[in-house]
């Protein structure tokens, strides 16, 4: 049996001798299904058609992780070295025995934490291959595609995984939605990795907030009041979100308060612009 990977949004379901007939993922507003309908592909596929992860250091202690070419949202997932043990954030679908071997070296993984179910992709196979545990917000259950024992989830305000790295429930983009705050990132003044949550302008002085990206669909007033009453207590000078580039390297959190007030303001624009 294969697991099969939905080539459009990247994500691993439980194996089956057939491919699955639906991707409930895609179908959901907040993704798409591709103009070519529903494909699917394997780890096995992927080897064979050249795909491979490359790897890059934002700063010391966190590497990011990012499959070539390109596959399904352009994935990327981030690395950090602590001393109680390595946290993947987000996760990619392809990993290979190179991976592997490379990741092993710098550590392992003890921790998996995911911002959102378009980061789930391949995050039990992941976990298998360095017997690391998933920690999912329980809000987000239902978009488990591939179940497993090593997946805890957890439902509350904030969760910490080391004394370094706390997980942070924001809600907005899923219900379950969560960043990851590490103190000592950022030489000591901390660090916010987001996933689509808060997502990285291409003017990065900025950030935005979306319920759906492809779809351009925004998020409520309230649930940015909710996302920024959950930020506002913790301290960081740089965000990390969802691709290689998408840094905001300094004044993380000023840019983040500022960014919403200005996302507010055009949620309730009254004139004809």
């Amino acid at each position: 049996m294969n697991a099969w990977i939905c080539t459009t949004c990247g994500t691993q379901f439980s194996p089956s001798d057939s491919a699955p007939e639906r991707c409930p993922i895609c179908e959901d507003e907040r993704q798409y299904i591709g103009r070519g309908g529903q494909k699917w592909t394997t780890l096995e596929l992927m080897k064979a058609d050249g795909y491979k992860n490359s790897y890059y250091e934002h700063e010391p202690n966190l590497i990011g992780i990012e499959t070539v070419p390109e596959f399904a949202i352009g994935q990327n997932a981030k690395l950090i070295r602590t001393s109680e043990g390595n946290v993947l954030w987000d996760c990619i679908s392809y990993i290979d025995d190179v991976t592997v071997d490379l990741i092993r070296g710098l550590g392992g993984i003890k921790f998996i934490s995911i911002s959102h179910p378009h980061f789930y992709s391949s995050m039990v196979e992941w976990a298998e291959r360095f017997d690391a545990r998933i920690y999912l917000h329980a809000r987000d259950k239902q978009w488990v595609m591939r179940p497993s024992d090593r997946i805890e989830f957890w439902d509350r305000p904030q969760f910490s995984l080391t004394s370094e790295v706390t997980l942070v429930h924001v809600g907005g983009h899923f219900a379950g939605s969560t960043v990851l705050h590490w103190k000592t990132g950022a030489d000591g003044r901390g660090v916010l990795l987001t996933g689509d949550t808060v997502s990285v302008s291409a003017d990065p002085r900025w950030v935005s907030f979306m319920y759906s990206f492809p779809n351009r669909i925004p998020l409520s007033e309230r649930a940015i009041d909710r996302i920024i009453s959950r930020l506002e207590p913790l301290s960081f000078d740089r965000l990390y979100g969802t691709q290689f580039d998408s840094v905001v390297e300094s004044d993380a959190k000023g840019a983040v308060m500022r960014s919403a007030d200005r996302y507010i303001r055009a949620l309730n624009r009254q004139d004809d612009r």
